[in-house]
């Protein structure tokens, strides 16, 4: 960091750097090697993950820890016709405000460990278990996350000190019917008669209308290879959503019943697995609370936001799963974020790195509830 570079020029100049140079879930290599030398100018030290992207760095000293969590995967996506890396979820950002809190607190007298843990892999779902199972949040007490905001959740300037997100889970499927003319479609089973049973299937389920749940197939192929083949073969995807991880079970174990009667029903061989999870959030209201005082002191009671109640997911909710004593909260960052989340076009007001810097420095300098 040149000397001559304020801390806003400096966060401004490191988020532009990882939004030039996007990296996919596993292959953030070269994000961490300039995450590390950001980290060797600055004097701070750190270890490596060893054998997968991403590293923790510590300031501080004493027997409590206190950690910050920081996403480093960009998703992989058709930008202007073209597939690319592209960070439309904001991890770059992530990385910048985290970063901007460590410079902030680099030179402060700290009563305590401060840690940074740079994750690989938050897009697939499994990154944060992995980087658990390297000893990320070992001896830490108090976990803290950080994330940009659609505008039809957070303005410009709000924040929130609690994101509570939604439950996940990921299922594919493979039918295996039999081929048959067109003319004669009593002599084939039709994957697409099943597909459409699954889809009508999904719509019959009916859980409680007070609690957000979703359950829809999101890749269906079945092609017999002309048009006048009736396909006997199809492979199909679905995601399966619900605010709270004792609802998204319910909803699973009715999708399991639900696919048992239609193989049954049609008398097809068909398999599925669910291949991922991620747990809705477990929000501890002590960190919520320390969150929310920070974001008074470091910008204003202005600038304070209700928590926030999301149907999207994040691994990092995965932390309280493994380990359900340690006190967390992801906080919700305020940035005018337009079209939405992962759209490929997404653009934020980069103002909000700086507010987003201040409070988590602020949150993480103080002693621990």
């Amino acid at each position: 960091m040149s000397k001559a570079l304020t801390v806003e020029e400096t966060i401004y100049q490191w988020f532009d750097h990882f939004h030039q140079y996007p990296e996919v879930s596993w292959k953030e290599f070269e994000t961490t090697k300039k995450i590390a030398s950001i980290l060797d100018e600055l004097h701070v030290s750190y270890r490596l993950l060893g054998d997968i992207p991403g590293l923790i760095a510590e300031i501080g000293t004493g027997n409590e820890i206190v950690a910050v969590r920081a996403d480093i995967d960009a998703l992989w996506q058709e930008v202007d016709g073209k597939w690319q890396a592209n960070h439309s979820c904001g991890h770059d950002a992530n990385i910048s405000m985290v970063l901007g809190a460590l410079l902030l607190l680099k030179d402060r007298t700290l009563q305590h460990r401060i840690r940074f843990i740079f994750q690989p892999a938050e897009e697939l779902g499994n990154g944060a278990c992995a980087t658990f199972d390297r000893g990320a949040v070992d001896g830490v007490s108090h976990l803290f996350g950080v994330h940009l905001r659609p505008i039809e959740e957070l303005p410009l300037g709000k924040v929130s000190p609690a994101i509570h997100h939604g439950a996940a889970y990921f299922l594919e499927g493979s039918i295996q019917g039999i081929d048959a003319h067109g003319a004669r479609p009593h002599q084939g089973k039709n994957a697409i008669d099943v597909i459409m049973a699954v889809q009508q299937m999904l719509h019959s389920i009916h859980l409680s209308p007070f609690e957000p749940h979703s359950a829809k197939l999101t890749k269906i192929i079945a092609d017999g290879g002309s048009t006048n083949i009736i396909p006997g073969n199809a492979s199909f995807s679905m995601d399966v959503r619900a605010q709270h991880n004792q609802q998204l079970e319910l909803l699973r174990s009715k999708i399991e019943s639900g696919l048992k009667s239609i193989q049954q029903q049609f008398e097809i061989d068909m398999s599925w697995k669910w291949i991922d999870f991620t747990p809705g959030a477990e929000v501890s209201p002590t960190a919520a609370n320390m969150a929310k005082n920070a974001i008074i002191e470091a910008l204003g009671e202005g600038h304070l936001a209700d928590e926030i109640t999301t149907p999207g997911s994040d691994d990092f909710h995965f932390y309280t799963v493994k380990k359900p004593e340690l006190k967390a909260a992801m906080i919700g960052i305020g940035a005018n974020l337009t079209p939405g989340l992962h759209h490929p076009k997404m653009t934020f007001d980069r103002s909000a790195l700086i507010d987003a810097a201040k409070v988590l420095a602020c949150v993480l300098e103080k002693k621990p509830e």
